[in-house]
């Protein structure tokens, strides 16, 4: 079961910074999501609409400059980077799991696809782009047909994992609470991967991979890869970054 590090190691770094981001490859996570906007022409790596939870600053990130974002500390401790900085920070060492969160340019997000497959020694099976809105999700494939999607949802639908084969998703990405062992064999039956956020408590970990699930997007890498390779582990090992 894979272990992908959600917004980074954010159990213990500020989320989505290259610090978080840092501690996830030193954790040899297996790949690491992100979240993404874009703001005044240029992609950054942020997953709240509003700013203050993370930053203390009032009003909305799509509201400012790039300037003034490049200002702003995640938790007074981190600067906002951007989706360039993350490429050349990993560069190519794990897959990488992009979600859109806001409305992005396709040619520019393409563009930098094709960054980290021809600079940033990416190959094609380690990117990933993700969203809850699979009208973005389509017009990505249909800009970049080799892109592998990551069809997201926070339901179990009726038709458990159509929505994905609708979409030509390489992999669907499931709500650990509505997660069942009926979805995870639809999506396997569909030649699909399942990949379930956000799991960070060892009974779940160890519930999801005896269900067949191919990989978990945790806050604590390495917290859940000890869960996995069946080391002791007490509940300080998940005291959060505040």
């Amino acid at each position: 079961m894979l272990i992908i590090a959600h917004r980074g190691a954010s159990a213990e770094a500020p989320e989505n910074t290259l610090t978080a981001i840092g501690r996830a490859i030193d954790a040899q996570a297996d790949g690491i999501e992100i979240d993404i906007y874009q703001v005044d022409g240029e992609i950054f790596v942020f997953h709240d609409r509003y700013l203050e939870r993370l930053t203390a600053h009032p009003g909305r990130l799509q509201d400012l400059t790039a300037g003034q974002i490049r200002t702003l500390k995640v938790f007074g401790q981190q600067p906002v980077p951007t989706l360039e900085e993350v490429l050349t920070f990993i560069n190519g060492q794990c897959m990488l799991n992009i979600e859109i969160k806001g409305e992005v340019d396709p040619d520019k997000l393409c563009h930098m696809l094709d960054l980290a497959l021809n600079r940033y020694h990416f190959q094609q099976p380690q990117l990933i782009v993700s969203s809850f809105n699979h009208h973005w999700l389509k017009h990505m494939k249909s800009q970049c047909p080799w892109l592998q999607l990551g069809a997201l949802s926070a339901n179990c639908m009726l038709d458990y994992a159509a929505f994905a084969t609708a979409l030509n998703a390489y992999s669907v990405h499931a709500c650990v609470d509505f997660v069942n062992q009926q979805l995870v064999d639809d999506a396997h039956q569909r030649g699909m991967p399942i990949y379930v956020y956000t799991v960070d408590q060892a009974q779940d970990i160890e519930w999801l991979k005896k269900m067949g699930v191919d990989g978990i997007f945790t806050n604590h890498p390495q917290y859940a890869r000890n869960v996995l390779s069946g080391l002791p582990v007490s509940q300080n090992e998940m005291l959060w970054h505040h």
